[in-house]
Formats: C-alpha cells, sequence, structure tokens
C-alpha cells in the first residue's frame, strides 16, 4: 500500500477491538493508513512525536481514540494542525461517557471532531476521514457515493423482507 495518508492511534491495545472498524472502512475504500497505539499518559512522549511529525509523514487526518479520560485525541488536536477525529472507546465504569465527554468538551480553539462512542463512532470516523480526503480525490469521492447508494440499497431490501414477513404474517 502507498505511503499512509490517515492516522489511527489508540490509547491501549484493547481499544483495537473497537478502532478495528475503522480499520476496516480505510481497507474498503483502499486509504493508506496506519496504526499506533501511544497513551497520552503512559507514553507521553511516544504520543508528542507521534501527533508533532504527523503531517511530515504525509498524514492528512489523524483518527484518535481514548478510553476513561480520553485525553490522547485532544492532546493530539493540540500538537497538529490536521484534522483529528476522536472516538470515545466504551468503557466498563462509565460506559464511555467519560470518554466522550473528555473529547467534546474541548476548549475554544483547539478542536477535536467527536463521534459516538464504540464501533459506530470508529466506522464513522473513518467514514468521516475518507469524506474529507474526497474533496480533493473525484475517484476516493464517487467510491464514497456508490458506498451510500450500497447502504441505501441495503436497507430497503430490507424493508422489503419485512414487508413480506407482514404480508406471511397476515394470511
Amino acid at each position: 500500500m502507498a505511503d499512509p495518508i490517515v492516522g489511527i492511534v489508540m490509547g491501549s491495545e484493547s481499544d483495537y477491538e473497537t478502532m478495528k472498524h475503522a480499520e476496516d472502512i480505510l481497507i474498503q475504500f483502499k486509504v493508506p493508513y496506519e496504526i499506533s497505539v501511544t497513551s497520552a499518559h503512559r507514553t507521553p512522549k511516544v504520543m508528542y512525536e507521534y501527533a508533532t511529525t504527523a503531517q511530515q509523514r504525509g498524514l492528512k487526518v489523524v483518527i484518535a481514540a481514548a478510553g476513561g479520560a480520553a485525553h490522547l485525541p485532544g492532546m493530539v488536536s493540540a500538537l497538529t494542525v490536521l484534522p483529528v477525529l476522536g472516538v470515545p472507546i466504551e468503557s466498563r465504569t462509565l460506559k464511555g461517557v467519560d470518554s466522550l465527554l473528555s473529547i467534546v468538551q474541548m476548549p475554544a480553539g483547539v478542536p477535536t471532531a467527536t463521534f459516538a462512542i464504540g464501533t459506530s463512532g470508529a466506522t464513522n470516523a473513518a467514514l468521516f476521514a475518507v469524506q474529507i480526503l474526497a474533496l480533493a480525490d473525484r475517484a476516493l469521492q464517487e467510491k464514497l457515493e456508490k458506498y451510500r447508494l450500497e447502504r441505501a440499497d441495503a436497507a430497503l431490501a430490507g424493508n422489503a423482507k419485512v414487508r413480506a414477513r407482514l404480508q406471511e404474517a397476515s394470511k
């Protein structure tokens, strides 16, 4: 694959279970990416190096995930001008609400996009990264349009199946 243009960074290895969904989207759209595990709390120097060199390494968007105090997305945002898409990881203690609030409540001047808690957030963050990249890539925009049409077709097919069951049950 070509040099990565999207970075997926997470606070711990256990976050990968959620972030695999972001990776799957990037694979589906054939967007070159990298994955790193670094903690804002346990490896701050590694996190600093990752964020401050992201743009010069060729990244255009960073998807940052963290659970609990969730400082990783905001800290990455503070250290780069690249768009940072924050994904709150569902936690055992507060079900990810703590993570969500830590990301979404960034102070004015340090924007960090924030997505839903868990796998939906990881999927949507990757799709949003694709949308950002598609602004300058017509082929990627066409793939995104096709993806949306396929999702609509699947929804309509589901509607037809449910209605067929209803008709069958009413006989």
